[in-house]
């Protein structure tokens, strides 16, 4: 099987159970590490819902999102131009950019827009030229990722998205990876750091990783990482640490149920 990335050779991976069912090939570039699934015959069985029931940290992801997203516009973006989220789901990242001020917009052809109803693609005046499209939690859907990468980046020179790097540690047992989860059947590419960089250089774009689950593709030339942190100045830090010293005394944090929940339903779902 050739590699969709690079069209070059590809090594069996690993087989794994998809929906419980169909024992499906997952092939790794040799090129890049980029692991790929045998042609995705499932798929529409798969998207019977596009949201899937073990997608339950959608929240509280788009919380985290919105909140990269604005560090990232606030330093390298024009706040002022229209944005646009592509296969936004139900619409909750682009009602969160607008609550915080900005033009965004959404599009998805398979899930209907609820909370940003009046802001999809065919509502903006202009639909093209965005000063940034958003993908997140998108890449490792793609059946054709250079096609259907190089359609998003025909809306924008710089898009910014999310997608789980496979993790060092597991390379020789990736199968149990968790980010597979072959329950749904739905992600059928996984990217490498080194898989994302081919695929900026090949289509013209610079690629900047935090190296583990946001990227960005950009025509810019950046003079810095924008996922590294900024050091604050020192009297800023001695202010964080005093509140952080006063919130802990107040009140310590709930552990979140996210994981748990992931799990219960996981073990649900097998049963």
């Amino acid at each position: 099987m050739k590699s969709k990335i690079t069209g070059g050779q590809t090594e069996l991976a690993f087989v794994t159970k998809v929906l419980k069912k169909y024992d499906v090939k997952y092939y790794r570039c040799l090129d890049t590490g980029f692991i790929q699934t045998e042609e995705p015959y499932w798929l529409e069985e798969a998207y019977s819902s596009a949201i899937t029931k073990l997608d339950i940290g959608m929240l509280s992801r788009n919380e985290v999102v919105r909140d990269k997203t604005l560090k990232i516009l606030s330093r390298h973006f024009d706040a002022n131009k229209r944005f646009l989220d592509y296969a936004g789901g139900y619409g909750i990242f682009t009602r969160l950019m607008r609550d915080k001020g900005y033009d965004y917009y959404h599009s998805d052809i398979y899930c209907q827009n609820i909370f940003a109803e009046y802001f999809d693609l065919a509502n903006c005046p202009q639909q093209d030229n965005f000063e940034l499209v958003t993908a997140f939690e998108v890449l490792e859907h793609l059946v054709n990722p250079m096609e259907e990468i190089r359609k998003m980046l025909m809306l924008s020179d710089s898009l910014l998205f999310t997608t789980e790097l496979q993790p060092e540690e597991m390379l020789n047992n990736l199968s149990d990876w968790w980010y597979i989860v072959p329950e749904t059947g739905q992600h059928i590419a996984l990217y490498t750091e080194k898989s994302l960089h081919f695929i900026a250089k090949e289509l013209g774009f610079n690629c900047y990783s935090d190296g583990v689950n946001t990227h960005l593709f950009t025509k810019k030339k950046l003079s810095e990482n924008p996922f590294e942190e900024q050091k604050p100045p020192y009297l800023l830090k001695v202010m964080k640490r005093k509140v952080a010293r006063y919130d802990r005394n107040q009140m310590m944090p709930r552990e979140s149920l996210l994981t748990k929940d992931f799990h219960d339903i996981k073990r649900k779902l097998n049963s």
